[in-house]
């Protein structure tokens, strides 16, 4: 079934802009806001939005077991909840319904009317109601490279990263979508050279590059979920900037990990795109050398090849390229993350988003973060306007875009774009 709605050679009734990151072979689900301040699921086919709870209500799902109001609702979790046959019934009836052959819809102009938005007509919204977030380090690049500044040059990957999955449990509480400003934090910093902390805002504030995974309900408490199942329950991904405050980081993260220089801001792009989607751009991941325990082998092409691009815009200025990575550079694959996240008996729920971890690529133009692409500020980015960022000003605006291409098709994530704002002032 997917392989039909994927094929490359598909066209839809709704015009698609070439380069579009929204073809009808990708299909992706969202949250948006209408104009009559209604909240819908929908899909996305070019410039434009398909309300699916309208659809649901004039009976273009017919035939497909689904609760009255599954796309009537704020969040994807419960269409989640319905597993992959239900997903994938959903995304080839979207597809069949806007090929450009069907005039079943095409033909029906007061349906249409109340069915499709031009996107700058809506408000894209939280996807999923995000119960867990746990955040990986699974970028050998990137985990060398940070090893190197902050520990011994010499012995940069600490003794268990080549053997498991590094993680921790995030914030769901501060995850936001796209368009929405984040707020430079407060906290606790230990000044060069000081043997005493002081607290105020931070002067380090970082992006990182990263993909995240939404999962569907996975196993009860105490069922581990074998490498070989893991993309049974996955539903999708989204693309994440886990904004970190680096000069906190620092001085907290000894002996528990990421805490405040973390949780205060994680932003994702609004529209969940299916691993189904992302099918034609599987590839094989590094070579995995110690070979990992057995409950974490496999075989076969386990990643995927996704460009991903970073850009920093300062208040009325062209945005400046940082950098240029892909997703194929991960050591650790979202199966092997997924299995050694359950391995313990974890419970794993629907709308729960695993983060990649930051994404930096073999050369200093394709790392992930500032931290790297400055190496901790000593090397500056020179921005369009001839201004000068070691890290994120005020009023910066960071955006990253991802996609895959070949040569007869394009899928996209559109993009995830955050401005920081100043340290929030309580009036």
């Amino acid at each position: 079934m997917p392989n039909l709605v994927n094929d490359p050679s598909r066209k839809s009734w709704i015009a698609v802009p070439k380069n579009s990151d929204f073809p009808i072979q990708n299909i992706p689900f969202g949250v948006f806001l209408t104009k009559e301040d209604v909240i819908t699921i929908g899909t996305r086919i070019g410039d434009y939005a398909i309300d699916m709870g309208a659809l649901q209500q004039l009976g273009y799902f017919e035939g497909i077991e689904l609760t009255d109001d599954m796309f009537m609702q704020d969040t994807l979790n419960d269409f989640i909840s319905d597993g992959k046959k239900t997903w994938r019934l959903v995304r080839s009836r979207l597809s069949e319904l806007f090929e450009e052959s069907n005039p079943k819809l095409r033909d029906n102009k007061a349906h249409r009317d109340v069915v499709i938005f031009k996107i700058s007509d809506i408000e894209m919204l939280l996807p999923v109601q995000i119960g867990d977030y746990t955040d990986f380090y699974s970028s050998k690049e990137h985990a060398t490279n940070v090893g190197k500044m902050f520990r011994d040059p010499e012995n940069a990957l600490l003794p268990n990263w080549l053997h498991i999955p590094v993680g921790y449990h995030g914030r769901s509480s501060t995850i936001v979508p796209s368009g929405v400003p984040v707020h430079r934090p407060m906290g606790q910093t230990l000044p060069n050279g000081q043997s005493t902390p002081v607290f105020g805002p931070s002067q380090a504030i970082d992006f990182e590059l990263e993909t995240a995974f939404i999962t569907t309900d996975a196993n009860v408490m105490g069922e581990n979920i074998p490498v070989n199942e893991t993309e049974d329950y996955i539903f999708g991904m989204v693309l994440l900037n886990d904004w970190s405050a680096r000069d906190m980081q620092k001085w907290e993260y000894v002996p528990l990990g990421p805490f405040l220089a973390k949780n205060f801001a994680s932003s994702i792009s609004p529209w969940i795109v299916t691993m189904d989607a992302l099918e034609p751009f599987r590839t094989k991941g590094p070579n995995q050398e110690p070979t990992p325990l057995p409950y974490l082998q496999q075989k076969g092409k386990h990643a995927y090849d996704i460009n991903l691009e970073v850009y920093i815009k300062p208040d009325n200025v062209e945005e400046t390229l940082v950098s240029k990575s892909n997703f194929k550079y991960m050591y650790w694959s979202m199966s092997q993350q997924l299995a050694h996240h359950t391995s313990n008996g974890c419970r794993v729920n629907s709308g729960d988003m695993m983060g990649s971890g930051t994404i930096s690529g073999p050369t200093e133009d394709s790392f992930g973060s500032m931290l790297e692409l400055t190496w901790g500020g000593k090397n500056p980015i020179k921005m369009k306007d001839g201004s000068e960022r070691k890290f994120i000003n005020d009023n910066d605006t960071v955006i990253m875009k991802g996609y895959c291409q070949n040569s007869s098709i394009r899928i996209g994530f559109g993009e995830v774009s955050s401005k920081l704002l100043p340290t929030y002032v309580r009036k």
